[in-house]
């Protein structure tokens, strides 16, 4: 049981916060890529990333030695602290508009890179084809998202220059 629900019902709970995150932070980053601010939709994606990691340390794991899942919980968090003050604490002003736009980016990948291990985890015919997770196919997939968010997060700064801000 985990906060009062069966492992089941809380990893299908985890499973469906993180695929709002997912789904969330690639519309704020089309926004930005379009130089537009999503005031809604950047609100949930950053409390459904949150909201992911800390729900992840929730399940039942071995606290040493520490599992990749748990490292990439902790970066997750510490990505997200300075992209929540950037936004809400300086109002994206000088400096903290390019450490917002880095950390969302970041945020969306570290997503992304779980929604992939997950995949060739949990889905058959991707297990099939790199059940260690070592094999080429996993590590292209992981490749692919990596530089594709890189590029995007490259532009993602360029163009996102919000004139006016209010929370």
């Amino acid at each position: 049981m985990v906060l009062g629900m069966t492992l089941q019902i809380f990893t299908l709970l985890h499973t469906a916060i993180s695929l709002i995150a997912i789904l969330t932070g690639l519309l704020v980053v089309a926004g930005m890529l379009k130089g537009q601010r999503t005031p809604g939709w950047t609100a949930i994606f950053l409390l459904t990333t949150l909201l992911t990691s800390v729900t992840g340390f929730m399940f039942p794991v071995p606290l040493s030695p520490l599992l990749p899942s748990q490292a990439t919980g902790i970066v997750a968090l510490i990505v997200l602290a300075p992209t929540l003050a950037a936004l809400y604490i300086f109002k994206l002003a000088g400096i903290w508009r390019p450490i917002y736009v880095i950390g969302a980016v970041i945020s969306l990948y570290l997503n992304m890179f779980v929604l992939v291990v997950q995949g060739f985890l949990k889905v058959g015919f991707l297990n099939a084809l790199a059940p260690t997770q070592s094999e080429p196919p996993f590590v292209v997939a992981q490749a692919v998202v990596l530089i594709a968010l890189i590029a995007v997060g490259f532009i993602a700064v360029k163009r996102f220059r919000p004139v006016t801000f209010n929370v």
